[in-house]
């Protein structure tokens, strides 16, 4: 007898540094929860959010700017996460580094308006004339090629469509068999084609085989209602910036002289101000005809302070434009010299009359019963077992050095702890770890002490 497991379709994800992270954890009031949604402490600032948070959701919040300000390891890339959690994934959000505007091949100030743009959002709505269902049958019909020679070319293809209603027949061009397959559309899927231009789109398999053993998990979909033929509101979601591309690249011919050009283009184009104001026209007369709406979305710049004095100054024009995402900022860093300077020092290392513009979150330090309650936390999404003293100890760890050197910890102790054939791991594990190991401040005593035995 032959006996099969069931595999499960539940997505796998590596997990990260923030995979716990699933909001921001208030209450209804917006008061902070002491441990939710994968937030521990840090009340003032996670209150501070969500009001930010209702701002954007009331749209007043648009071509604003928020600092998080606090040392190394207290959350503030969490807290930005847990804004775009809260948001939800409608709402583009758009994570960039403050070095990322240093590069080879286009200017800082593109840089950052490419990401401004990808922080914001066009939801389209259109009612189209559709032929939807769960495709029951696919069969391309082939004839005789007319160029002659062995090879066969697929004259139509027949599909089939079922609904929860009935089902249809239909009898589609060989151009449509080609986007079907760009799909990778099969039997079992749910698809629509649009009867005007022939857009195939597959919204994922027939909920009817999700019991199917499949190698990769898929998005199930239920069966749709109605007829197959129908009339439907379809919504897409694009970013300014994916139509910016869209018409940046020019539609050059197929000869070997455009695909050279094309082959000796950068990697990265320039898109031009000329094209950025055209675009803003058709959006403008997209939304005033009601077609469209405007969904801005959040850019997070962590690392703010790596920015130079040029790229501040063109962050006031960008903030101040018509069409500006929420940027959200973040920083370690305390009073130091503004890049592109050598003697202008600042708050932040951001000029003053930018820091005017900020709404200031303060995020600060935790104390070990916060440290520890975020390394159980961690426990549970890497899913290992730890004893009291075992935490205990490693909560004493983060307290002497930070946060992030005791979550680097609870890996290489489990691994100690398989070693010696436990499966919970233990305060001797987490101290032999500790003894392998040097933190940053215990690594830099020791060069203060044998300064003459290394190279100055």
């Amino acid at each position: 007898m032959k006996v099969e497991e069931v595999k499960s379709t539940v997505k796998t994800q590596r997990i990260s540094a923030h995979s716990h992270i699933k909001g921001l954890g208030l209450d209804e009031n917006g008061l902070p929860i002491p441990m939710a949604a994968g937030l521990v402490g840090q009340e003032v600032a996670r209150e501070g959010a969500g009001i930010v948070v209702d701002m954007i959701r009331s749209k007043k919040m648009a071509g604003r700017a928020v600092l998080l300000a606090g040392p190394p390891g207290t959350g503030k890339t969490a807290i930005a996460l847990a804004i775009a959690q809260e948001l939800g994934n409608k709402v583009p959000f758009c994570p960039m580094v403050g070095s990322e505007v240093y590069s080879s091949e286009i200017k800082k100030t593109e840089v950052l308006m490419e990401n401004f743009r990808r922080a914001i959002g066009l939801r389209i709505r259109e009612t189209k004339e559709v032929y939807e269902g769960e495709v029951c049958e696919l069969t391309p019909v082939e004839t005789e090629n007319p160029a002659g020679g062995y090879g066969k070319t697929v004259s139509h293809v027949i599909i089939g469509l079922r609904t929860a209603k009935g089902s249809k027949q239909l009898k589609l061009d060989p151009s449509i068999y080609e986007a079907l397959q760009k799909e990778k559309v099969d039997v079992g899927d749910v698809i629509y084609i649009e009867a005007n231009s022939g857009a195939v789109k597959r919204q994922g398999r027939s909920d009817a085989f999700a019991t199917e053993f499949d190698l990769e998990a898929e998005e199930y979909v239920p069966l749709p209602k109605g007829d197959v033929h129908k009339k439907k509101e379809v919504v897409q979601d694009v970013t300014l910036h994916d139509l910016d591309v869209a018409n940046a690249k020019p539609q050059g011919g197929q000869d070997v002289l455009s695909m050279m050009s094309q082959l000796l283009k950068p990697k990265k184009t320039e898109i031009t101000d000329k094209l950025r104001r055209e675009i803003n026209k058709i959006v403008d007369k997209y939304i005033d005809q009601g077609i469209a709406e405007l969904v801005p979305g959040v850019l997070f710049i962590d690392e703010v302070h790596m920015l130079d004095i040029e790229t501040f100054t063109y962050l006031h024009r960008a903030l101040e434009s018509a069409i500006a995402p929420i940027v959200v900022f973040a920083t370690n860093r305390g009073r130091c010299v503004i890049q592109g300077t050598t003697d202008i020092i600042s708050a932040h290392g951001i000029p003053v009359d930018l820091l005017d513009r900020l709404l200031i979150i303060r995020t600060l330090p935790y104390a070990k019963p916060d440290i520890e309650e975020i390394l159980k936390l961690r426990c549970t999404v890497e899913g290992l077992e730890i004893n009291p003293d075992a935490l205990s100890s490693l909560g004493d760890i983060g307290n002497r050095s930070t946060l992030r050197y005791a979550v680097q910890l609870l890996t290489p102790s489990s691994l100690i702890a398989k070693t010696n054939g436990r499966s919970v791991i233990t305060k001797a594990d987490v101290d032999e770890v500790a003894h392998l190991f040097l933190d940053a401040k215990a690594s830099s005593k020791i060069l203060t002490q044998h300064k003459d035995k290394y190279m100055q």
